[in-house]
């Protein structure tokens, strides 16, 4: 589908996947806040790491599955994503995020809380909780999603579970969030966009420095080392970026 020649399907499939990702991440959030006994809180980390693994395997084969403004921007400056779709993938996924936040408020119209990640820490300390989750989130994902040595069928797997570790361990100083798109709709609802930015920034730098780091370290041994075969043969396996 093209739109005065923009292709718009990855666009759109980033669009559903980050509104599935919130819907049903924030949804948890929110079910658990409005129904006494409707879902254990201690269970929302792995909710949002299952979204995010289900997303990736229904349409990472169509947009790369990024759900997620820092992921877009860190695979661009690493050189594994073009710019120039960056500002209409960043768009999609905060789009994405805001309707699914709004459809959650008309479903419980008397819901207070949507979901907004707030810290209980101070600023700094939040920032670099942030930037610290996304660090090893991004990580994992430039290494499932650019390596050939790296099992391509696992990366859901691999990325719903660096999402899970990363909401359990920060949901109590940050709300874990690692994605502007996931906290920005339930700020904007909540109302509460005075600490937002930490959010908006933390996690775009994290994410960049994951991916420039996993470039940097991406090296591989040789084919020739690993095998004991002659020096004479030897030959690199990925080789250096």
């Amino acid at each position: 589908m093209h739109i005065k020649g923009i292709n718009i399907q990855k666009p759109l499939a980033e669009f559903v996947g980050t509104f599935a990702l919130v819907f049903f991440g924030c949804g948890s959030i929110m079910v658990a806040n409005y129904f006494s006994g409707g879902i254990d809180t201690g269970m929302i980390p792995l909710i949002f790491g299952l979204v995010v693994m289900a997303v990736i395997y229904a349409i990472g084969h169509i947009s790369g599955a990024h759900i997620n403004p820092a992921v877009t921007i860190a695979f661009a400056v690493a050189r594994h994503f073009p710019r120039k779709q960056v500002l209409l993938y960043v768009i999609s996924q905060f789009l994405g995020g805001i309707v699914a936040v709004g459809i959650l408020a008309m479903l419980l119209p008397d819901a207070v809380r949507f979901g907004a990640t707030v810290p209980v820490v101070g600023l700094v300390s939040a920032f670099f909780w942030e930037l610290i989750l996304t660090f090893f989130l991004m990580f994992v994902i430039i290494s499932v999603a650019t390596d050939t040595r790296a099992e391509g069928m696992m990366a859901g797997i691999a990325i719903g579970a660096a999402v899970t570790i990363g909401a359990f361990v920060g949901g109590a100083p940050t709300g874990g969030s690692m994605n502007p798109a996931r906290s920005l709709a339930p700020a904007i609802f909540e109302g509460r966009m005075n600490v937002v930015w930490i959010y908006l920034t933390a996690p775009v730098l994290g994410a960049i420095l994951g991916a420039l780091v996993y470039q940097k370290i991406r090296c591989a041994t040789t084919r020739a080392s690993e095998t004991g075969e002659n020096e004479n043969h030897k030959k690199d396996v990925g080789g250096c970026c």
